[in-house]
């Protein structure tokens, strides 16, 4: 198993999941704490704002992305986020002292680079309740850095 460090090009305070649970070719799982050092923490609400879950799938798919570059003994690669169809959450805020489970399936996928994933938010211990799911709509192409300046 990779270090969350080793598999995300983010870094404090943007990197938001704090541990890489497991990764296949098509799916992954990560970890992330919510307590008052959380980014985007609301000590009037104890918590961080559940609208902030599009950005844990995001970096569970490129913990999976990262991964699965890594075990291939390859470099990883920028990937970009471009939307997400039916954010659903169920909470308001994720709360002060638990620990989310934040999974990432892979539904679709082009020889472009396009991918959709499937994505959960999960309490670790009380994994039947599903705080949030969406559609998450990547782009990873091999020349990411002709995106970026």
């Amino acid at each position: 198993m990779y270090d969350i460090e080793a598999v995300i090009k983010h870094r404090k305070p943007m990197r938001l999941v704090d541990q890489l649970i497991s990764f296949d070719e098509s799916s992954a799982c990560v970890l992330v704490n919510i307590n008052e050092e959380s980014e985007f923490y609301q000590a009037e609400r104890r918590g961080v704002p559940s609208y902030i879950g599009i950005e844990y799938m995001a970096q569970c798919i490129a913990a999976q992305a990262g991964a699965n570059e890594l075990a291939r003994g390859g470099d990883i690669r920028l990937g970009f986020l471009l939307g997400t169809r039916k954010y659903k959450p169920n909470c308001s805020f994720f709360t002060c002292g638990e620990t989310l489970q934040v999974t990432a399936t892979r539904l679709l996928a082009d020889a472009a680079g396009l991918s959709v994933f499937d994505c959960t938010i999960v309490a670790k211990h009380q994994q039947e309740i599903i705080l949030a799911r969406a559609k998450i709509n990547v782009y990873q192409p091999d020349n990411a850095a002709d995106y970026v300046s």
